[in-house]
């Protein structure tokens, strides 16, 4: 199946988790993706109160953009590292010292912004990336274990759905904590969600922070998954389609505000829309892939980049708020079929030793995109306008519709 160097007969056999029962392994999902929702509305709210932070602490665009984009540049050097540990250590743990970290995160970016002190506030936001890479990509390791085969993309899936729910939280949200409690108030508020997240996955996940039957990988074996040909393609995959989704979801609310002239709330609940359809999208994507076309990951990765990349190149030419609604739920369902599909689709290429490990590669290379995209669509917007920039996302589209038309498919056993 792949060039791991861990023998099938000493990682197949066992190596799902100890959950066994039926309705601990559904509360296990609830309260991981629960987690996910409360981590996917911190890492992305700064962006509904984008001209109020600019405004407020005099910052420009890219700046402001670094709030968003430095939660994802995180996890792009920390998430290779995260899944070496996770692959080593009980994952189970780890998750719930994580949403103790988000905690602190939380009230240190308030107090932060509330002194005007923009450098400490970035690193308030360093803080909760770290938190929540160790979150997703342990979630994502347990999850995929503690379902079978034929319900495993469907169930990563789901667990994936948690970020854009919190996505849409944060969006739709934001405006208005901020205008109840001041904008700074942004950043501990959403914590509570993945605390209540903690209390229902941590009685429900009683066995499952490693893989059973699997030896501990060599470090030998954890080199060869980030050089792995296979596992680069899907990583570059969710790079792209990260680049396009967060470039969508930091932008859009500025450029209806600043454009099209609408308010800062309703442009807030407009693009909202955009994550949000991720709940039925990302789950949507994995039963088409398990069902309709048994278990092949690439038909449904190559349907979302070629959907995707024509309302997103020609968004800017809209100018109703009707057609603005219906591009933002098709350009959202679109891209977000395949952001909860790669993770299951990456450890499908690599023995189960080593899974988090695949996991977290692909999530460093995707979170690349993310911390990238609102940071040079705001250089770019600087430097022309947002015309251009959705044009540039366009082009990104296209590259990931090639790629996915090259894409390998993962063997079934």
């Amino acid at each position: 199946m792949n060039d791991i160097g861990v023998s099938r007969k000493d990682t197949t056999v066992g190596a799902t988790t100890a959950v066994t029962s039926e309705r601990a392994r559904w509360g296990l999902l609830a309260g991981a993706t629960l987690m996910s929702v409360g981590l996917g509305a911190y890492e992305l709210v700064p962006a509904s109160v984008t001209p109020l932070i600019r405004s407020s602490l005099g910052v420009s665009a890219s700046e402001a953009g670094l709030l968003v984009g430095v939660t994802f540049g995180t996890g792009v050097l920390t998430s290779t590292p995260v899944g070496v540990v996770l692959d080593r250590t009980n994952s189970r743990h780890a998750t719930v010292v994580a949403v103790g970290l988000l905690l602190v995160a939380g009230v240190w970016g308030w107090q932060a912004a509330t002194a005007g002190a923009y450098w400490s506030l970035v690193a308030s936001r360093v803080l909760g990336g770290v938190a929540y890479i160790v979150v997703w990509n342990a979630g994502i390791d347990i999850v995929g274990r503690s379902f079978d085969p034929a319900r495993q993309g469907t169930a990563v899936a789901t667990f994936t759905a948690g970020g854009p729910v919190g996505f849409a939280i944060g969006q739709g949200t934001g405006p208005i904590v901020a205008e109840q409690f001041g904008w700074p108030a942004i950043f501990p508020i959403f914590t509570g969600i993945a605390c209540a997240g903690v209390m229902i996955f941590w009685p429900t996940s009683r066995g499952s922070g490693h893989a059973t039957g699997t030896p501990v990988p060599a470090l030998s074996d954890l080199g060869r998954v980030v050089t792995n040909r296979r596992v680069w393609t899907v990583a570059l995959l969710g790079f792209l389609g990260y680049a396009l989704y967060l470039f969508v979801n930091s932008w859009a609310p500025s450029y209806l505000t600043e454009d099209l002239q609408l308010s800062l709330e309703f442009s807030g609940a407009l693009v909202a829309l955009f994550p949000a359809v991720g709940v039925l999208s990302r789950v949507t994507g994995g039963i088409l892939s398990d069902s309709l076309f048994g278990g092949r990951r690439r038909p449904v990765v190559l349907l979302s980049f070629v959907v995707a990349t024509p309302i997103v190149a020609g968004f800017t030419a809209i100018r109703t708020v009707p057609v603005v609604v219906a591009a933002l739920l098709a350009a959202g369902f679109a891209i977000q079929l395949c952001l909860g599909l790669v993770f299951a689709y990456v450890r499908e290429l690599v023995e189960p030793a080593v899974a988090a490990t695949a996991v977290a590669f692909l999530t460093s290379v995707g979170l690349a995109g993310a911390f990238i995209a609102p940071i040079a669509a705001g250089r770019l917007i600087d430097a022309s306008n947002y015309e251009t920039a959705f044009l540039v996302a366009g082009i990104l589209g296209v590259l990931g519709a090639l790629l996915a038309w090259n894409a390998p498919e993962p063997e079934k056993t």
